[in-house]
């Protein structure tokens, strides 16, 4: 499982938007939010570059994933 830091995410519409957008191109990723530490833990097949994309497609920034 990769995390991904996402200092833009505040609320529940961008955990929603953000699970939407990575489910949209792996519907069978686990993806979890944290709001409080702005993270998001994928499971997924895909890249890290791939989920990155999706996430910043979703309309947010996202950095290079932090170690778990």
């Amino acid at each position: 499982m990769n995390s991904f830091n996402v200092p833009e995410m505040s609320c529940g519409h961008c955990t929603a938007a953000i699970e939407k957008a990575i489910k949209a191109i792996d519907p069978t990723a686990t993806v979890s939010c944290d709001l409080g530490s702005r993270t998001v833990a994928v499971e997924s097949f895909l890249s890290d570059r791939a989920v990155s994309e999706a996430i910043r497609d979703a309309g947010y920034d996202v950095t290079a994933p932090a170690a778990t």
